[in-house]
């Protein structure tokens, strides 16, 4: 939300600063990230005037911010762990410490697992399956 290089508006036709910067003060000022708005008008310009537009076009965005629905979105990455048979309740407990998802189980001599964990805690789960199998676990991050 505050990354203002990817920031960008549009009076497109309207009176300079009447529709774009009204639109883009209301997201800037919401807080919300990666976000866009597109607003139309039908009638009135001439009728409104300049302060009208602006109060209009503001307004419009505000509207729609106070019924939008919210998702935080939370960066990923995907992670290979072959393990022993014995540390499957290890890998699991950690899943749920971390809040890791296990995409994909294949059973072989060894449990080969896909696991999406948070990017900001994934060293630390890292570190945690390796430490407490004592190494026995092996984790790769496939796209390193």
């Amino acid at each position: 939300p505050s990354n203002s290089t990817c920031w960008g508006c549009s009076d497109d036709g309207e009176p300079s600063g009447t529709a774009g910067r009204p639109m883009l003060a209301q997201l800037t000022g919401s807080g919300i990230g990666e976000i866009s708005v597109v607003v139309t008008r039908y009638f009135g310009g001439i009728k409104l005037g300049t302060g009208g537009l602006v109060r209009a076009y503001g307004g419009s965005v505000k509207q729609a911010l106070d019924i939008l629905e919210l998702v935080e979105k939370i960066p990923l990455v995907v992670l290979n762990v072959n393990s022993p048979y014995e540390h499957i309740s290890l890998i699991e407990h950690l899943c749920q410490l971390h809040q890791g998802v296990i995409e994909q189980r294949d059973y072989s001599s060894e449990v080969q697992l896909r696991i999406a964990v948070d990017l900001r805690v994934a060293n630390q789960f890292q570190n945690e399956l390796i430490n407490k199998s004592a190494g026995t676990i092996t984790v790769n991050n496939p796209k390193s």
